[in-house]
């Protein structure tokens, strides 16, 4: 009796942890959870930049969050977003595009990232662009991201923010990310 209880606890073990192996290998470079298209689209993604803006964008007239303002980030682009305290860095108006596109690196096709803008597009149009249409990427957001050909998913003209944050999930402060649009923050007064 002794000896058949002990290969249940070894064989329940055995199946207890290597359910645990696979648990930890498929979450492993996952930014979010509840969502594996989101989460395998925004692998690589760079959480914080140089700052440096593309030539030709131009700052916002009246944006609803001034710089330095501080706000609460509405979006889930990544994992520790959603929610995370933060701090204006600068506003600017043009459109955003959603984009899908294929890394010049390689791997998975990445569906609607948000967000890439106008000035962000080799070359430049001249217009906003419609859902649909093909574009080349200029931006480095991603990884594999600069030079590859996309598809517009969605376009808005609107406000766009680049914000330093605190992710809800621990880590650094991220600096200068790009781009939160002005619906995805709120005043955190």
């Amino acid at each position: 009796m002794k000896k058949q209880l002990f290969v249940t606890t070894l064989a329940l073990t055995a199946v207890l942890g290597l359910g645990a192996c696979g648990t930890d290998s498929d979450s492993s470079g996952s930014h979010d959870m509840h969502d594996a298209d989101k989460s395998s689209s925004h692998d690589g993604m760079m959480h914080s930049s140089d700052g440096k803006v593309p030539e030709g964008i131009k700052q916002a007239e009246n944006p609803k969050f001034e710089d330095n303002s501080k706000v609460i980030l509405a979006s889930d682009h990544m994992q520790g977003m959603d929610g995370a305290k933060g701090t204006v860095v600068d506003a600017f108006d043009t459109t955003v595009y959603a984009v899908s596109y294929t890394p010049t690196t390689g791997g998975k096709k990445v569906t609607n990232h948000k967000w890439i803008i106008q000035e962000e597009l080799d070359p430049v149009p001249a217009s906003t662009l419609s859902k649909g249409d093909d574009v080349t990427l200029a931006a480095d957001h991603m990884k594999g991201m600069d030079g590859a050909e996309a598809t517009i998913d969605s376009a808005e003209q609107t406000t766009v923010y680049m914000v330093d944050f605190k992710p809800t999930s621990g880590g650094k402060t991220v600096k200068n990310h790009k781009w939160v649009t002005e619906n995805e923050l709120q005043a955190n007064n």
